[in-house]
């Protein structure tokens, strides 16, 4: 499917936020180790979230997937080994959190996935894992997916490298509780994305289990044995970085778009967006903040928007959104701190200066950062190359411009498959080219 999107009039729009990707993945897996049976409401349904549920019904936990509630009969850490091996398909946060989860199987696992997932990084939490027990050897390319993973969780003093993903960190820590030994986790070097740990140890003691943080510098926490997760009934909150899209088209069409349904007080790295725009010269204003099940934030702009020096090391899902926005400023933006775009989905640092060269814009980027030149902006063709996020930021900003062409525009499924559905709804078109 292509989407043909034309120029834009002043956006005016209400929109309720989808559910959390992230805390959907995470309350999942937990639930699945807990000891007895769960309840998970307001689920996000997308490829991503179904592929980490059938992954752990290929692991032998039972789970009944219905509109808005998941049923997961836990197991209390004790999971079943395939015949066969799980693909992963491109979700790497399934890949991730799974690999050590794994190690709880009664025998070895094989973790594969689609040709681009055969080509991003996990070797930092292999080796941290070979390093606590585990035998996982890789079947193909080292360093990447396919996996082979045996051997047991010993814990211990388990030394991770977070540079890349945080999510290896958590994988250990929700893998952690059922470890043979108490499991010390220490991070070595910086770390990115560091809000979605603290979503991950949120989630844990939402089951019952607290990891002690032992120290903030180096991040170190501490996990005993013996500990089972709890079974619980739990909410999932509105989702930032699905939401940023409506967020950026009230900047992008000098509109006024309100968003229903976000925790004010999330633990979402992605809410640093509104502080951006806010820099950038948008107006921010929420209603009921102290209610999370009543709030609503609303962005709009009436002035000229003004570039950006940003560190985006904690909000990676948002830097194309930023970057979209970034394209109609009256001045230049830069942002750095996002090396680990590289290995996303797509190489989305190479995405957003291909994408906005192609639509006039002069960006210059290195390894850690993009610049962005605003210009004249034209019509064009954008490839999102199967990443949701390149497919939804560059829609926004061809309500700017017209004249563009999202192809392969049903990837925006791995995340929100109500994408287009909403924004043909809230899209004012105001001419063709």
């Amino acid at each position: 499917m292509d989407m043909h999107i034309g120029r834009s009039g002043p956006v005016h729009a209400r929109i309720k936020a989808p559910p959390s990707k992230s805390y959907t993945h995470r309350a999942l897996i937990i639930a699945a180790l807990a000891n007895g049976i769960s309840s998970i409401k307001g689920q996000l349904d997308a490829d991503d979230t179904r592929i980490t549920a059938r992954a752990l019904a290929a692991l032998g936990v039972r789970i009944v997937w219905e509109q808005d509630l998941i049923t997961v009969y836990g197991t209390g850490g004790r999971l079943r080994a395939p015949d066969t091996p799980i693909d992963i398909g491109d979700s790497g946060t399934s890949m991730r959190l799974l690999t050590a989860v794994c190690l709880l199987a009664d025998g070895p696992v094989t973790l594969t996935g689609s040709a681009r997932m055969q080509e991003r990084p996990i070797g930092p939490l292999v080796e941290a894992l070979n390093n606590a027990g585990a035998r996982i050897s890789y079947t193909k390319n080292p360093g990447c997916p396919p996996l082979i993973i045996d051997g047991t969780l010993t814990g211990g003093e388990i030394r991770a490298d977070g540079s890349i993903s945080s999510q290896f960190i958590s994988s250990l820590l929700i893998a952690a509780p059922y470890a043979e030994y108490d499991a010390t986790i220490s991070l070595i070097g910086p770390v990115v994305s560091e809000p979605y740990i603290r979503i991950t140890t949120g989630m844990m003691e939402i089951f019952g289990i607290k990891p002690e943080q032992k120290s903030t510098d180096p991040l170190v926490w501490k996990i005993p044995r013996g500990m089972q997760y709890k079974p619980s009934s739990y909410t999932v909150e509105g989702d930032y970085s699905s939401s940023s899209y409506w967020f950026a088209l009230a900047a992008v069409t000098k509109g006024t778009v309100t968003v229903e349904g976000l925790n004010p007080d999330s633990e979402q790295g992605d809410k640093r967006l509104l502080d951006i725009l806010e820099k950038m010269g948008c107006t921010i204003t929420w209603s009921n903040p102290s209610k999370p099940g009543e709030s609503e934030v609303t962005v709009s702009r009436s002035g000229a928007l003004s570039g950006v020096d940003v560190d985006m090391a904690d909000c990676p899902d948002v830097v194309q959104t930023v970057a979209v926005v970034a394209a109609v400023a009256e001045t230049p933006t830069r942002i750095t701190g996002i090396h680990h775009l590289r290995a996303k989905e797509s190489d989305r640092i190479a995405a957003i200066v291909n994408g906005l060269q192609e639509l006039g814009i002069r960006c210059d980027a290195s390894e850690d950062e993009i610049g962005i030149i605003p210009g004249t902006l034209k019509g064009g063709v954008i490839h999102p190359e199967r990443d949701h996020r390149t497919a939804m930021s560059f829609a926004i900003l061809g309500t700017a411009i017209g004249c563009l062409t999202i192809l392969d525009a049903g990837c925006v499924t791995k995340s929100y498959p109500e994408f287009w559905e909403e924004f043909r709804s809230v899209w004012k078109t105001a001419g063709s080219c």
